[in-house]
């Protein structure tokens, strides 16, 4: 896959569509006719030991229109925390809030009975983009001039499982040096505004507070293992992120054109969080609180898989009364049983219940933060019956199709990715974060040897493509990393070999195709759904994808991928 290589210049700029705050459309210089972009696609050779097998999921085009602001990779437990949109195709029940027995026991677009999640930003058609006489994008210094912005990180305390009390004195502590490093990078940020390249944030203050939160989380997850079951997975939490939320604010739709075309926003159920209004938990209580609270996280996703299956049923009160309520008696009982066991050890605690009662994210168009937005917590939802959020504008554009492939690799045989892996391609944040991990993905149909980091312009008959290869050379080890990205790298583009330390696991390339109007194409109206500040720079184009394969469907992959056939 060719690497981009344009410049990031997009940026934050707010106008006035109808009275409300937008982000301009990528400018006409980020199209490109397909013809101009020379064939740059080039595979490794296959050498003796290869594995060249494809296995191919069908899992649907989201046509459950299962559509959310959520990332549940790149920012657990942050609802609408990417701030565009996302089609998801695969796990009916994932959202921010997610466990992987939830993810688990849920259903599934895809007919082979994956339970994997794929998502990815949607494509929308903004036909009142580029219509002024001298089009202009913005830039980055746009952005910079407006503030530094602010560095967020995904809760904690929320994330816990029961505390011991012997271990509460030192999980604390923890918890309050977690807060202090996000302050110090935060004044930091203030401080150095102006300092370095394009890279600087990311060097300088997202990087270095990545690593203190890594071993900061990891001393947490060994104070709780002393007095019962070491947590996982805590170093998913540790990454942190700019935010700008001068373009999260004041996000109004505006007034676009050409229709909803049946899109209705799946919302999520938003309950009360209750690992953290917890108190330190007798030692032998520890184990049956564990799993009150596991089977808490998975009645929500049986609630939200419930929103996706009965859309378009019953009357206006069916989500309250076949969802939310059972959902409430659900969680009361469970919340009861929490109580009697810390209190068979200890003192029991009180007001549990008032956390039973749960409502929903995204039903609201405008809600209000939550107290903890600045390190995860809730940002503002999406707006009006065509999901707009934060600047991204227009009709959302429905995959025409929707390959996934898992394949194999030039150089070595691949072995199993383990359950719950969390991968990603793509760079969602070029502007702040800088381009290094940026991947071109554009094309069109019939021109798959070229890809490039800009929008296309394809010839009548062609459908605009993105293609979108994850890494897929494992450490051997790590369902996750500390920047979701170092536990699973890429091959050598040259060669196909994984790097030392590393094996092979089947490659995932995600292929998405779209029929959008050639004139749309040529008046630069359709653009990627994306985060405020990068104002739909093309070169922001990412995926994402969390491994829900069962032993066997994945033992079956890798047979295929190993044996040189191709599956369904």
């Amino acid at each position: 896959m060719l690497a981009a290589t344009a410049a990031v210049t997009a940026g934050v700029v707010t106008s006035s569509r109808d009275g409300q705050a937008f982000a301009e459309a990528a400018p006409l210089a980020s199209f490109t006719p397909i013809e101009r972009v020379a064939a740059n696609v080039k595979a490794p050779p296959v050498r003796r030991g290869g594995s060249t097998g494809v296995v191919t999921v069908d899992c649907g085009t989201n046509g459950n229109r299962k559509f959310s602001p959520d990332n549940p990779v790149a920012q657990p437990g942050v609802r609408n925390g990417a701030q565009h949109v996302h089609d998801f195709v695969g796990n009916l029940s994932i959202s921010a809030d997610s466990t992987d027995e939830s993810l688990a026991a849920s259903d599934t677009t895809c007919r082979n009975g994956d339970r994997s999640s794929y998502f990815w930003p949607v494509v929308r058609i903004d036909r009142k983009a580029n219509r002024q006489a001298n089009p202009v994008g913005a830039n980055a210094d746009t952005l910079k001039a407006a503030g530094p912005g602010t560095v967020k990180c995904p809760t904690v305390r929320d994330k816990l499982p029961a505390v011991p009390a012997q271990a509460a004195a030192e999980v604390n502590r923890n918890l309050r040096l977690l807060d202090q490093q996000l302050a110090e990078a935060n004044r930091r940020l203030v401080t150095s505004q102006g300092q370095g390249g394009p890279n600087f944030v990311d060097n300088a203050i997202l990087g270095p507070l990545r690593d203190k939160r890594v071993a900061t989380l990891d001393r947490i997850a060994i104070a709780i293992g002393r007095q019962g079951a070491r947590p996982t997975g805590l170093v998913s939490l540790a990454e942190c992120d700019l935010s700008y939320d001068g373009a999260h604010a004041n996000h109004g739709g505006g007034s676009s054109t050409g229709g909803s075309a049946g899109n209705e926003v799946t919302p999520t159920v938003n309950c009360p969080s209750v690992r953290d209004k917890l108190p330190a938990v007798p030692a032998r209580a520890a184990s049956e609180v564990n799993q009150d609270l596991n089977l808490l996280d998975k009645q929500i996703a049986e609630a939200n898989q419930r929103l996706v299956t009965s859309q378009g049923q019953g009357g206006p009160n069916f989500v309250d009364n076949a969802i939310l309520g059972p959902l409430r008696d659900k969680r009361v009982a469970t919340l009861d049983r929490i109580a009697i066991a810390i209190g068979r050890q200890g003192t029991r605690p009180t007001g549990l219940t008032e956390l039973a009662p749960c409502t929903l994210t995204n039903a609201d168009p405008n809600p209000e933060p939550s107290p903890s937005a600045s390190t995860g917590g809730q940002l503002p939802g999406v707006q009006g019956p065509n999901l707009e959020i934060a600047g991204n504008l227009g009709t959302i554009v429905r995959p025409a199709s929707v390959k996934i492939e898992y394949r194999g690799n030039p150089t070595s045989k691949v072995v199993a990715m383990p359950r719950f892996l969390r991968a990603l391609t793509g760079e969602s944040k070029p502007t702040s974060r800088g381009p290094a991990n940026a991947r071109a993905s554009w094309t069109c149909g019939g021109f798959e040897d070229r890809l490039t980091d800009q929008y296309p312009i394809c010839p009548a008959g062609s459908q605009v493509m993105r293609v979108h290869d994850f890494p897929s050379c494992w450490d051997g080890e790590n369902i996750d990393s500390a920047n979701h990205r170092t536990h699973i790298q890429f091959p050598d583009r040259t060669t196909g070999a994984c790097p030392a330390g590393t094996v092979a696991v089947p490659q995932l390339r995600i292929s998405i195709s779209y029929n959008i109007p050639v004139q749309v194409q040529q008046r630069g109206q359709y653009q990627l759904d994306s985060f405020p500040e990068e104002n739909h720079n093309p070169t922001s184009d990412h995926n994402d994808f969390l491994n829900v394969n069962s032993t066997r469907q994945t033992a079956k992959i890798v047979q295929c991928v190993n044996g040189g056939r191709r599956c369904r």
